[in-house]
């Protein structure tokens, strides 16, 4: 299974919306197929490992199946898994998680067992949990799993007092980034990170097949056709505004604008991430400034910090929320560290609020 599950990391760029899976084929202690998933449209992971176990001229009658996911058993782009394993006369099944998908949930393994192979499941399950943390989230709340990025000094501060901040971090931070921006189906930023940085907001240090959708929370759809983030097309705007003619020009441009409001008159927030969820992303990758960041905190839409924190102390400067002053300590946000490494000077913090 710890194979299967290095062999799922290849796909993790490029399954999305599907989990990434890896399967491996043993027989007589041998390994004698392996796969992981295509892209959508592609061979799922156990496939991929039937095809070269018979390129490879084995027999798979009777082979034990270690696969990081609950074959499916629904036709979606490509037909079951399960039913090919089936066919394929395989002896045994062993999943590290069931699907949360409905359309499988259970159904695939019953399917299996009612052809009399012997199925396992909840090997290695948090590891493979993990590595499609985002997929779970979608399954389970409708929501992708929403990832806020911030780099920082020591002393908490994203940029000097007149706005400087290329470069607080390293280049290998800066690299490190970009990987989790590629594994993200959208990255997210708000419209004062667009005026004052104008940034293009893709994946440039990762070959990909396809970037990232680029979303851009614009309240006022004040921004300028000439932004960079504009370019290419793609873009998703929600905004608060409606403004026809704006709309319209943008459109052309290859933006979708979708109207949103809250009863403030600003963008509702818990309302973009369940959109981004229906539209099938798994994972939310936030880059943004101050106060969208503390908008989204404040609005309970983030599950995890990615922080890269330099060796270095700023003094005063922009800070990494704006949030009002407390008056208690009890009323400070909690958070728990999930994992903390260095990379290159930095160092790379996850932590999560759940």
């Amino acid at each position: 299974m710890s194979q299967a599950l290095q062999l799922a990391e290849n796909g993790l760029l490029s399954s999305a919306p599907n989990p990434a899976i890896g399967c491996v084929i043993v027989k007589d202690g041998q390994v004698i197929g392996s796969g992981f998933t295509q892209p959508p449209g592609g061979n799922h992971a156990e496939i991929q490992a039937l095809q070269d176990a018979a390129a490879k001229g084995h027999d798979v009658r009777g082979a034990t199946v270690y696969v990081t996911l609950e074959p499916c058993s629904h036709f979606g782009r490509t037909p079951p898994c399960a039913d090919a394993l089936v066919r394929a006369g395989v002896g045994k099944v062993v999943a590290a998680l069931e699907d949360p998908n409905p359309l499988v949930a259970g159904q695939g393994m019953a399917r299996l067992r009612a052809a009399g192979i012997a199925v396992e499941s909840g090997v290695l399950a948090t590891a493979a949990r993990e590595l499609n943390i985002g997929f779970f989230t979608r399954m389970q709340t409708g929501k992708p799993w929403v990832r806020l990025k911030v780099a920082a000094s020591l002393d908490g501060k994203t940029a000097l007092h007149n706005g400087q901040s290329q470069w607080i971090t390293s280049q290998a931070a800066r690299d490190d980034g970009h990987m989790w921006r590629a594994r993200a189906g959208a990255i997210l930023t708000g419209i004062g990170t667009v005026k004052e940085d104008n940034p293009q907001l893709t994946v440039r240090t990762v070959k990909l097949a396809r970037q990232p959708l680029r979303v851009i929370i614009d309240s006022k759809l004040s921004i300028s056709p000439e932004a960079k983030i504009l370019a290419g097309g793609g873009n998703l705007i929600f905004t608060a505004s409606v403004d026809a003619a704006k709309q319209a020009m943008l459109e052309q441009q290859g933006a979708e604008v979708v109207v949103l409001p809250n009863p403030n008159g600003k963008v509702d927030l818990p309302q973009v991430i369940l959109e981004l969820g229906k539209r099938q992303i798994n994972e939310l990758h936030v880059e943004a400034g101050s106060k969208l960041n503390a908008s989204l905190l404040r609005e309970h839409c983030v599950d995890e910090l990615l922080v890269y924190l330099a060796p270095a102390i700023l003094g005063d400067g922009r800070g990494m929320f704006s949030l009002p002053a407390l008056e208690n300590l009890q009323d400070k946000i909690a958070l728990k560290f999930h994992q903390i490494e260095q990379i290159g000077e930095d160092l790379r913090i996850l932590a999560r609020f759940h």
